[in-house]
Protein backbone atom coordinates (compact mmCIF):
# COMPACT_ATOMS: atom_id res chain seq x y z
CA UNK A 1 0.00 0.00 0.00
CA UNK A 2 1.54 3.59 -0.96
CA UNK A 3 2.58 6.34 1.78
CA UNK A 4 0.27 8.95 2.51
CA UNK A 5 2.46 10.23 5.23
CA UNK A 6 3.04 13.05 2.98
CA UNK A 7 -0.66 14.16 3.03
CA UNK A 8 -1.67 14.82 6.73
CA UNK A 9 -5.03 15.10 5.83
CA UNK A 10 -5.55 12.21 3.99
CA UNK A 11 -3.92 10.79 6.58
CA UNK A 12 -6.28 12.11 9.84
CA UNK A 13 -9.41 11.01 7.66
CA UNK A 14 -8.24 7.21 6.25
CA UNK A 15 -9.54 5.51 9.50
CA UNK A 16 -12.76 7.26 9.14
CA UNK A 17 -12.86 6.19 5.30
CA UNK A 18 -11.76 2.56 5.86
CA UNK A 19 -14.64 2.57 8.39
CA UNK A 20 -17.49 3.80 5.88
CA UNK A 21 -15.79 1.47 3.30
CA UNK A 22 -15.77 -1.38 5.56
CA UNK A 23 -19.21 -0.98 7.05
CA UNK A 24 -20.35 -0.46 2.88
CA UNK A 25 -18.43 -3.61 1.69
CA UNK A 26 -17.87 -6.03 4.43
CA UNK A 27 -14.73 -6.84 3.86
CA UNK A 28 -11.68 -5.01 5.52
CA UNK A 29 -9.30 -6.27 2.04
CA UNK A 30 -11.87 -4.44 -0.14
CA UNK A 31 -12.55 -1.05 1.95
CA UNK A 32 -8.43 -0.72 2.07
CA UNK A 33 -8.09 -1.47 -1.58
CA UNK A 34 -10.86 1.40 -2.07
CA UNK A 35 -9.05 3.79 0.26
CA UNK A 36 -6.46 3.35 -1.47
CA UNK A 37 -7.88 4.35 -5.12
CA UNK A 38 -9.37 7.32 -3.36
CA UNK A 39 -6.22 8.52 -2.16
CA UNK A 40 -4.54 7.89 -6.07
CA UNK A 41 -7.34 10.48 -7.13
CA UNK A 42 -6.37 12.71 -4.26
CA UNK A 43 -3.68 13.37 -5.63
CA UNK A 44 -4.72 14.70 -9.35
CA UNK A 45 -6.98 17.00 -7.32
CA UNK A 46 -6.25 21.01 -7.50
CA UNK A 47 -6.77 21.40 -3.78
CA UNK A 48 -8.24 25.26 -4.32
CA UNK A 49 -11.15 24.02 -5.78
CA UNK A 50 -12.43 21.92 -3.05
CA UNK A 51 -14.14 23.79 -0.45
CA UNK A 52 -14.65 21.03 1.92
CA UNK A 53 -12.16 18.52 2.01
CA UNK A 54 -13.54 15.71 3.91
CA UNK A 55 -16.73 15.58 2.33
CA UNK A 56 -14.93 15.49 -1.02
CA UNK A 57 -12.98 12.46 0.52
CA UNK A 58 -16.43 10.71 1.31
CA UNK A 59 -17.89 11.20 -1.53
CA UNK A 60 -14.71 9.56 -3.34
CA UNK A 61 -15.27 6.58 -1.26
CA UNK A 62 -19.02 6.21 -1.41
CA UNK A 63 -19.02 6.16 -4.90
CA UNK A 64 -16.02 3.61 -5.62
CA UNK A 65 -17.98 1.33 -3.00
CA UNK A 66 -21.16 1.67 -4.63
CA UNK A 67 -18.84 0.47 -8.17
CA UNK A 68 -17.75 -2.42 -5.92
CA UNK A 69 -21.37 -3.20 -4.52
CA UNK A 70 -22.52 -3.60 -8.06
CA UNK A 71 -20.63 -6.27 -8.82
CA UNK A 72 -19.94 -7.80 -5.01
CA UNK A 73 -24.12 -8.47 -4.71
CA UNK A 74 -23.82 -10.84 -8.27
CA UNK A 75 -21.38 -12.63 -6.79
CA UNK A 76 -23.49 -13.27 -3.30
CA UNK A 77 -26.44 -14.12 -5.40
CA UNK A 78 -24.59 -17.30 -5.79
CA UNK A 79 -22.40 -17.56 -2.71
CA UNK A 80 -22.41 -21.03 -0.87
CA UNK A 81 -24.14 -20.93 2.37
CA UNK A 82 -24.52 -18.06 4.62
CA UNK A 83 -22.50 -14.93 4.13
CA UNK A 84 -20.74 -13.03 6.94
CA UNK A 85 -18.94 -10.24 6.88
CA UNK A 86 -14.62 -10.09 7.29
CA UNK A 87 -14.61 -9.85 11.04
CA UNK A 88 -13.06 -7.02 12.94
CA UNK A 89 -11.56 -7.34 16.25
CA UNK A 90 -11.54 -5.33 19.57
CA UNK A 91 -11.58 -1.89 18.20
CA UNK A 92 -10.57 0.65 20.36
CA UNK A 93 -13.04 3.35 20.30
CA UNK A 94 -15.97 2.12 22.33
CA UNK A 95 -17.97 4.06 20.24
CA UNK A 96 -17.05 2.91 16.73
CA UNK A 97 -17.71 -0.90 18.26
CA UNK A 98 -21.44 -0.27 19.05
CA UNK A 99 -22.57 2.12 16.18
CA UNK A 100 -22.60 -1.16 13.61
CA UNK A 101 -23.03 -4.60 15.03
CA UNK A 102 -22.40 -8.15 12.78
CA UNK A 103 -26.22 -8.90 12.84
CA UNK A 104 -26.63 -4.88 10.69
CA UNK A 105 -24.00 -5.59 8.70
CA UNK A 106 -25.78 -8.73 7.15
CA UNK A 107 -29.29 -6.77 7.39
CA UNK A 108 -27.36 -4.42 5.26
CA UNK A 109 -26.71 -7.02 2.70
CA UNK A 110 -30.53 -7.28 2.03
CA UNK A 111 -30.36 -3.42 1.27
CA UNK A 112 -29.65 -2.35 -2.60
CA UNK A 113 -26.59 -0.18 -2.81
CA UNK A 114 -28.23 3.13 -2.71
CA UNK A 115 -30.22 2.23 0.35
CA UNK A 116 -27.34 1.14 1.95
CA UNK A 117 -24.92 4.26 1.09
CA UNK A 118 -27.99 6.58 2.64
CA UNK A 119 -28.65 5.00 5.49
CA UNK A 120 -24.95 4.49 6.80
CA UNK A 121 -24.41 8.21 5.78
CA UNK A 122 -26.78 9.86 7.30
CA UNK A 123 -27.45 6.94 10.39
CA UNK A 124 -24.14 6.11 11.35
CA UNK A 125 -21.66 8.70 10.20
CA UNK A 126 -24.30 11.88 10.16
CA UNK A 127 -23.79 13.34 7.08
CA UNK A 128 -26.23 15.85 5.76
CA UNK A 129 -28.96 14.50 2.94
CA UNK A 130 -27.35 17.56 0.44
CA UNK A 131 -24.02 15.60 0.70
CA UNK A 132 -25.70 12.53 0.01
CA UNK A 133 -27.61 13.42 -2.80
CA UNK A 134 -24.23 15.09 -4.24
CA UNK A 135 -22.78 11.59 -3.63
CA UNK A 136 -25.50 9.59 -5.08
CA UNK A 137 -26.36 11.99 -8.09
CA UNK A 138 -30.60 12.28 -6.74
CA UNK A 139 -32.58 14.96 -5.09
CA UNK A 140 -32.48 15.02 -1.60
CA UNK A 141 -36.18 14.11 -1.17
CA UNK A 142 -35.46 11.02 -3.06
CA UNK A 143 -32.11 10.24 -0.73
CA UNK A 144 -35.00 11.05 2.62
CA UNK A 145 -36.73 8.18 1.27
CA UNK A 146 -33.80 5.62 0.26
CA UNK A 147 -32.82 6.28 4.19
CA UNK A 148 -36.12 5.93 5.08
CA UNK A 149 -36.97 2.44 3.72
CA UNK A 150 -33.56 1.58 4.57
CA UNK A 151 -34.61 1.85 8.45
CA UNK A 152 -37.31 0.26 7.92
CA UNK A 153 -36.05 -2.80 6.18
CA UNK A 154 -33.60 -3.52 8.87
CA UNK A 155 -35.42 -1.75 12.14
CA UNK A 156 -34.90 -5.67 14.01
CA UNK A 157 -31.21 -5.96 13.38
CA UNK A 158 -30.48 -2.97 15.22
CA UNK A 159 -28.57 -3.39 18.51
CA UNK A 160 -31.84 -3.67 21.37
CA UNK A 161 -29.91 -5.05 24.01
CA UNK A 162 -26.61 -3.40 25.06
CA UNK A 163 -24.54 -6.00 26.73
CA UNK A 164 -21.40 -5.26 29.05
CA UNK A 165 -18.06 -6.05 28.16
CA UNK A 166 -17.39 -7.95 31.20
CA UNK A 167 -20.56 -10.31 30.78
CA UNK A 168 -20.02 -10.16 27.12
CA UNK A 169 -16.77 -11.98 27.59
CA UNK A 170 -18.17 -14.21 30.88
CA UNK A 171 -20.63 -15.56 27.72
CA UNK A 172 -18.43 -16.39 25.56
CA UNK A 173 -16.04 -18.21 28.32
CA UNK A 174 -19.01 -20.19 29.04
CA UNK A 175 -20.53 -20.82 25.68
CA UNK A 176 -16.75 -21.99 24.59
CA UNK A 177 -16.41 -24.06 28.01
CA UNK A 178 -20.20 -25.78 27.28
CA UNK A 179 -20.15 -26.30 23.55
CA UNK A 180 -16.28 -27.60 23.45
CA UNK A 181 -16.56 -30.07 26.12
CA UNK A 182 -19.96 -31.55 25.11
CA UNK A 183 -21.40 -30.54 28.04
CA UNK A 184 -25.09 -30.05 26.53
CA UNK A 185 -27.27 -29.19 29.56
CA UNK A 186 -24.86 -26.01 29.99
CA UNK A 187 -24.98 -24.82 26.92
CA UNK A 188 -28.82 -25.34 26.40
CA UNK A 189 -28.90 -22.95 29.69
CA UNK A 190 -27.19 -20.25 27.78
CA UNK A 191 -29.09 -20.25 24.28
CA UNK A 192 -32.62 -18.65 23.72
CA UNK A 193 -35.31 -20.77 22.95
CA UNK A 194 -35.44 -18.89 18.95
CA UNK A 195 -31.31 -19.35 19.02
CA UNK A 196 -29.80 -19.45 15.07
CA UNK A 197 -26.83 -20.03 14.10
CA UNK A 198 -24.99 -19.31 11.32
CA UNK A 199 -22.01 -20.84 9.46
CA UNK A 200 -19.85 -19.68 6.80
CA UNK A 201 -17.42 -21.42 4.78
CA UNK A 202 -18.02 -20.06 1.32
CA UNK A 203 -17.92 -23.84 -0.07
CA UNK A 204 -13.89 -23.87 0.99
CA UNK A 205 -14.68 -25.85 4.26
CA UNK A 206 -17.31 -27.29 5.90
CA UNK A 207 -19.74 -25.49 7.16
CA UNK A 208 -24.00 -25.46 7.10
CA UNK A 209 -25.49 -24.35 4.10
CA UNK A 210 -28.42 -22.79 5.36
CA UNK A 211 -29.04 -21.07 9.06
CA UNK A 212 -30.27 -23.66 12.02
CA UNK A 213 -32.80 -22.03 13.65
CA UNK A 214 -34.46 -23.50 16.82
CA UNK A 215 -32.63 -24.47 20.15
CA UNK A 216 -33.41 -27.64 19.33
CA UNK A 217 -31.52 -28.30 16.27
CA UNK A 218 -29.10 -25.67 17.31
CA UNK A 219 -28.31 -28.57 20.20
CA UNK A 220 -28.64 -31.16 17.69
CA UNK A 221 -25.98 -29.67 15.71
CA UNK A 222 -23.48 -29.25 18.58
CA UNK A 223 -24.62 -32.80 20.06
CA UNK A 224 -22.45 -33.68 16.42
CA UNK A 225 -20.23 -31.05 16.88
CA UNK A 226 -19.03 -32.62 20.30
CA UNK A 227 -18.33 -35.38 19.11
CA UNK A 228 -15.61 -34.04 16.73
CA UNK A 229 -14.28 -32.00 19.53
CA UNK A 230 -13.35 -34.97 21.31
CA UNK A 231 -11.55 -36.34 18.48
CA UNK A 232 -9.95 -33.36 17.79
CA UNK A 233 -10.00 -30.52 20.45
CA UNK A 234 -10.29 -26.86 19.67
CA UNK A 235 -7.66 -24.91 20.25
CA UNK A 236 -8.25 -21.58 21.88
CA UNK A 237 -6.63 -18.44 20.37
CA UNK A 238 -8.09 -15.72 21.91
CA UNK A 239 -11.38 -13.92 23.26
CA UNK A 240 -12.20 -10.95 21.14
CA UNK A 241 -15.17 -8.15 20.38
CA UNK A 242 -16.30 -9.28 16.71
CA UNK A 243 -17.73 -6.76 14.85
CA UNK A 244 -19.18 -5.43 18.24
CA UNK A 245 -20.11 -9.26 19.66
CA UNK A 246 -18.62 -11.19 22.07
CA UNK A 247 -16.58 -14.45 20.88
CA UNK A 248 -13.64 -16.32 20.12
CA UNK A 249 -10.85 -17.12 18.21
CA UNK A 250 -10.11 -20.95 17.60
CA UNK A 251 -8.62 -23.69 15.25
CA UNK A 252 -10.04 -26.21 14.56
CA UNK A 253 -9.35 -30.03 13.04
CA UNK A 254 -5.95 -29.30 13.05
CA UNK A 255 -5.78 -26.27 11.16
CA UNK A 256 -8.82 -24.07 10.17
CA UNK A 257 -8.99 -20.81 11.95
CA UNK A 258 -12.33 -20.00 12.81
CA UNK A 259 -13.99 -16.91 14.39
CA UNK A 260 -17.24 -17.52 16.71
CA UNK A 261 -19.57 -14.62 17.27
CA UNK A 262 -22.51 -14.51 19.64
CA UNK A 263 -25.11 -12.19 19.93
CA UNK A 264 -26.52 -11.67 23.08
CA UNK A 265 -30.35 -10.56 24.49
CA UNK A 266 -31.41 -10.05 27.39
CA UNK A 267 -28.62 -12.43 29.09
CA UNK A 268 -28.84 -15.14 26.60
CA UNK A 269 -27.41 -15.79 23.66
CA UNK A 270 -29.80 -15.51 20.65
CA UNK A 271 -27.88 -15.89 17.19
CA UNK A 272 -23.94 -17.56 17.06
CA UNK A 273 -22.08 -16.44 14.11
CA UNK A 274 -19.24 -19.23 13.10
CA UNK A 275 -16.60 -17.93 9.80
CA UNK A 276 -14.91 -20.21 8.59
CA UNK A 277 -14.11 -19.06 5.02
CA UNK A 278 -10.36 -18.75 5.06
CA UNK A 279 -10.38 -16.14 2.30
CA UNK A 280 -12.58 -13.91 5.23
CA UNK A 281 -9.57 -14.40 7.82
CA UNK A 282 -6.56 -13.38 5.67
CA UNK A 283 -6.07 -10.34 7.68
CA UNK A 284 -6.34 -12.28 10.99
CA UNK A 285 -3.95 -14.97 9.88
CA UNK A 286 -1.38 -12.22 9.14
CA UNK A 287 -1.90 -10.57 12.35
CA UNK A 288 -1.76 -13.63 14.21
CA UNK A 289 1.37 -15.17 12.53
CA UNK A 290 2.96 -11.19 13.33
CA UNK A 291 1.94 -11.72 17.16
CA UNK A 292 4.32 -15.10 17.17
Amino acid sequence: MSDTGHDPLFTEQRPQLIRLAYRMLGSVADAEDVVQDAYMRWLDVKREAVSEPKAYLRTIVARLCLNVLKSARRKRETYIGPWLPEPVFDPEDEDIADDITLPLMMALERLSPLERTAFLLHDIFAVGYGEIADTLGREEAACRKLASRAREHIHAARQRFAVDRKEGRRLAEAFFQASRTGDLDALRELLREDATAYSDGGGKVAASLRPIVGIDDVMRRFAQLAILFRKQPSRLVRYASIDGLPGFVTVEGGDILQTTALQIEEGAVSAVFVLRNPDKLISLQRSLAQQT
